[in-house]
């Protein structure tokens, strides 16, 4: 049950994370911004919410142990 509950978290976190990065692209070309300075954005977005879950996650078992 634990393996799964895990599996589903990753899941969700990557979802979300492609979500926030999509998002972020298209509103940097509607910004003007070219396709390369679009995709950077892009995937600045998606390494932050990776890193900030990582964060959650080192914070939260520290807390529990």
């Amino acid at each position: 049950m634990a393996v799964a509950v895990v599996l589903l978290t990753i899941a969700l976190v990557l979802v979300v994370a492609l979500l926030a990065a999509a998002a972020a692209g298209k509103l940097a070309r509607m910004d003007g911004a070219s396709y390369p300075a679009a995709l950077n954005r892009a995937a600045t977005t998606f390494v932050t919410v990776i890193t900030l879950a990582a964060a959650v996650t080192a914070a939260l078992t520290a807390l529990s142990t």
